[in-house]
């Protein structure tokens, strides 16, 4: 199985460490494409006004100036292009990708980047508690057995498999869940306004924290339970229910049920 890695982090990144470990207890062919610096929070940006540059690190490892989304089309479509990957894996994240995040993470953007050509794709996070270092061990005891079940669960291309492992020690991890999007409290989010040592004003997003209700059954809620959490993701965004409610409204009084 030929197995390709990439990450939102960089390519200095330790979660990246940690995925290539993950991966090589799979598979020996394993090939990395990383961004070149942070691109954390890019979501499924591609880069069309600026050129791809790549350094090859050492062998199967290679550094992109771009963001996570061009690193699986480069390894897919250029380095990989003659014996295409069977597998991506994108992580492992330095925090959690659940709720909201999936819209703005660009682990799991490289994860999407890699179903939409095709390929079986999986990202994977780790949750920490700030301001706690990052402990990477329950990814690290429970990376590769994970994706093994979720390879031989047998899902398909189309849809990408978000999982977040949580914050505690191996030993602690209560089980797999398989899990919805969830969702905060958008009261939380912040602007943290401040002032440099030249008296400008600068300003940081943020979410305040504190305590929010977590719905049984959520990525969050799977994490708080000290559970690895497993969100399958479908790339079609339409909602059905809506789609119907519309056909409904806006073609009922139209020739032929088309909309005028």
């Amino acid at each position: 199985m030929r197995i390709l890695v990439t990450n939102d982090d960089g390519i200095h990144a330790p979660g990246l460490k940690v995925l290539d470990a993950i991966a090589r207890e799979l598979s020996d062919d394993v090939w990395t494409v990383a961004p070149e610096t942070d691109q954390s929070g890019v979501s499924h940006s591609l880069s069309l006004n600026d050129p791809l540059r790549l350094r090859e690190v050492s062998d199967k490892h290679y550094a992109l100036k771009g963001t996570p989304t061009d690193c699986v089309i480069m390894g897919v479509r250029y380095l990989l292009r003659d014996t295409p990957p069977d597998l991506i894996l994108s992580g492992v994240n330095r925090g959690q990708n659940m709720a909201e995040d999936v819209t703005y993470s660009g682990t799991i953007a490289g994860a999407i980047e890699g179903s939409i050509l095709g390929v079986r794709s999986i990202a994977l996070s780790q949750c920490y508690r700030f301001p706690d270092p990052i402990d990477w061990s329950a990814a690290e005891a429970f990376g590769a057995d994970t994706v093994r079940k979720l390879l031989d669960a047998g899902i398909d291309s189309s849809i990408v498999l978000n999982v977040n492992f949580p914050a505690c020690a191996p030993d602690a991890v209560a089980g797999i869940k398989v899990t919805i999007q969830g969702k905060r409290d958008q009261a939380l989010l912040k602007i943290d306004d401040r002032i440099d040592g030249r008296g400008n004003p600068y300003y940081w997003i943020g979410f305040e924290r504190r305590r929010f209700t977590l719905h049984e059954g959520t990525d969050l809620w799977a994490t708080a339970e000290n559970a690895i959490s497993v969100t399958p993701l479908s790339l079609n965004l339409t909602d059905m229910d809506a789609h119907s409610r519309l056909m409904d409204t806006l073609t009922a009084d139209t020739p032929n049920g088309e909309t005028a």
